[in-house]
């Protein structure tokens, strides 16, 4: 069953029961959550810091991903300062990394909280709160390249992997893994030459259909057809370095195939970060080069932060999808119009 009513989309299998009740779900959250972050910080070299909640508007540290999305701002009365509800820490860990006194191989995680007030559309997957796991992680000169992006695929996948296993194991009434061992790697470019009739979304959904898990390379640079597989910023992730084959991008996403709902889900967008050349090149692309005045722009440009890899993994999302949930508003607490919650209600899918 499918509902739709103003920019709200609503996707209800006619055979969902759900599997836990709110408390015990809420119980579960937490495992899941505890025993992810772990492991993701034992395996990839992490350590938790703290993080904002707001940053100062003037020094081009918030992540207005796409480009277009405007942040929550409001003015502080005490500083006569005006500032912005994050929308992810991109660029503030990349910054917290060199002002740490972190190291090559070292890297950071933490708890992001975000609002997203201009998410347009709101759905089984979409919601106005967004609650990930930011992470950043510093690299040398030579690993910025297609294997060392690879490589840290690799190892985050490896850690979703066994957190379903435990999953699965812990909660009875969740006893099938879905997951395949492996996840499977394809460029923008490869998808759009396999399936040029298709959308982006579409593209998505056959090829996850296909595979169960995917990591897709280059997102941000126009593809063949003038347009990008998605939109990215131009001052974080490098979606413009040119990877051999006429291919570009050192970024991603990992998606994996979710039967609940029929459709592919982004569990983590990543990527290896700008350099100098990399962030002209893209400031120009985007006629955005008024940036270069700002604060942390100015740092890259000096060369005074780190070259770096991180990213952002969806904590409802990975929720969701261990607990085999229809709705992401059954793993986090947001704001849904009175429709859906009608809807979700009649059907028996509880909202926290």
């Amino acid at each position: 069953m499918v509902e739709e009513f103003q920019n709200v989309k609503l996707t209800i299998p006619d055979d969902f029961r759900g599997n836990l009740d709110i408390r015990e779900t809420e119980k579960a959250i937490k495992f899941i959550k505890d025993y992810f972050q772990d492991n993701f910080a034992r395996e990839m070299n992490l350590q938790r810091v703290s993080a904002p909640i707001a940053v100062l508007e003037e020094t081009g540290i918030n992540d207005y991903l796409s480009g277009t999305e405007k942040p929550v701002n409001f003015s502080i009365k005490a500083t006569a300062q005006r500032a912005e509800i994050v929308q992810s820490l991109a660029k503030w860990k990349r910054k917290a990394l060199k002002d740490y006194g972190f190291i090559s191989g070292e890297g950071l995680y933490t708890d992001m909280n975000a609002i997203r007030p201009d998410e347009q559309y709101l759905d089984n997957l979409h919601s106005i709160y967004v609650d990930q796991w930011d992470w950043e992680r510093i690299i040398a000169k030579n690993e910025r390249n297609l294997n060392v992006l690879k490589y840290i695929v690799k190892k985050i996948y490896k850690v979703i992997v066994k957190t379903e296993r435990n999953v699965c194991k812990k909660y009875h009434q969740i006893p099938d893994v879905i997951l395949p061992n492996e996840i499977f790697f394809i460029h923008s470019e490869e998808l759009e030459e396999m399936y040029p009739e298709l959308s982006p979304c579409e593209r998505e959904n056959v090829i996850c259909k296909e595979k169960k898990a995917v990591f897709i390379i280059g997102i941000g640079a126009p593809l063949k057809n003038g347009k990008p597989h998605d939109e990215r910023a131009a001052d974080y992730d490098d979606w413009s370095t040119e990877t051999g084959n006429g291919k570009k991008g050192l970024n991603g996403d990992i998606l994996v195939w979710y039967p609940i709902l029929d459709c592919a889900m982004e569990l983590s967008s990543m990527g290896i970060r700008v350099d100098k050349k990399a962030l002209l090149r893209q400031l120009e692309y985007k006629n955005e080069q008024y940036k270069l005045d700002q604060y942390f722009h100015k740092r890259i440009m000096n060369n005074d932060l780190p070259l770096s890899i991180g990213g952002g993994i969806g904590q409802s999302r990975l929720c969701m999808f261990f607990l085999r949930k229809v709705h992401i508003g059954e793993v986090q607490s947001s704001i849904w119009s009175k429709d859906m919650i009608e809807k979700c209600k009649k059907n028996n899918v509880s909202l926290l």
